[in-house]
């Protein structure tokens, strides 16, 4: 993806692929599986919360798009006009199959072992429950929100801090405010918060419900795919005692997403303060 310390670094990936396309000029090549690179970026872009700008080489969104007429005559001709590679030699699938709300277990099941995902029969189940509830509020759903439920399902840990409720008022004549509910452990917890908009007080109501203050970085905001009731996924990063986590969270309402990227920032900062604790009790 070309990320690194200030600018960024050289993107591995395009490195890669023009070896691969064009091994009769360098006569070089690399061991590398390029039908991994674009599932890599994926993972990269969950791990660190930066996003790739739609008009990035070989992994962008836009990088195998083709909007001119001409072009997509071109491409439909000979794709070798426009196209040295293909999607599918860096891993990208030229099917893509929609789910909805009527999209069965198994049909969920065979379509995450195209993607890559290897899931047990539980935790197919809860990816499914998630399919379900998504499709109640969102008419199709894409690859791109399949990998958002995986990442938030599966993927993660005993969290200390769970999202039950959450309600927000907001506009231009009220004071914005947020009333939450949170599982800590055993308890529920409830509390209010206020803001100079929607997010701060969401933000301010959970800083009470867990006692916490730490210096928010980074809060981003992307649509996970196109259209009205696209999922917003957000990405918070949150420092605390010279260490910096990344939370993300995705749901159709933006003011959710947030409020679960708070708090997954939050449970992870407890992993790694519990995992501190465990060090010093073995030295």
């Amino acid at each position: 993806n070309g990320i690194g310390e200030r600018a960024g670094n050289t993107a591995m990936e395009e490195i890669v692929m023009a070896l691969a396309t064009r091994k009769d000029m360098y006569g070089l090549y690399t061991k590398i599986n390029t039908a991994q690179i674009y599932k890599t970026s994926r993972l990269l872009t969950q791990i660190t919360g930066i996003p790739v700008q739609p008009n990035k080489a070989i992994v962008g969104t836009n990088a195998f798009a083709h909007e001119s007429g001409i072009h997509q005559d071109g491409l439909i001709k000979e794709k070798i006009t426009y196209e040295i590679m293909t999607p599918q030699s860096v891993g990208i699938s030229d099917t893509h199959i929609v789910l909805g709300k009527h999209s069965g277990r198994a049909a969920i099941s065979q379509h995450l072992k195209k993607m890559g995902y290897n899931l047990n029969d539980e935790q197919i189940t809860k990816v499914a429950a998630r399919v379900k509830d998504l499709a109640d509020v969102k008419k199709d759903i894409f690859d791109e929100d399949l990998e958002a439920i995986v990442s938030e399902e599966i993927y993660r840990g005993d969290d200390k801090y769970n999202l039950v409720y959450l309600n927000v008022i907001s506009g231009n004549v009220a004071v914005p405010t947020a009333t939450m509910e949170m599982q800590i452990g055993d308890k529920v917890v409830r509390e209010a918060g206020f803001g100079n908009g929607p997010v701060d007080a969401t933000f301010a109501a959970i800083r009470k419900i867990t006692k916490t203050n730490y210096q928010l970085l980074r809060y981003a905001v992307n649509a996970i795919t196109g259209g009205s009731d696209a999922q917003g996924e957000v990405t918070v990063q949150l420092k605390y005692n010279g260490h910096s986590v990344v939370g993300r969270g995705a749901h159709p309402d933006v003011i959710v997403a947030s409020a679960k990227a708070y708090i997954n920032a939050l449970n992870r900062l407890e992993f790694l303060k519990d995992n501190a604790k465990k060090a010093k009790v073995v030295e």
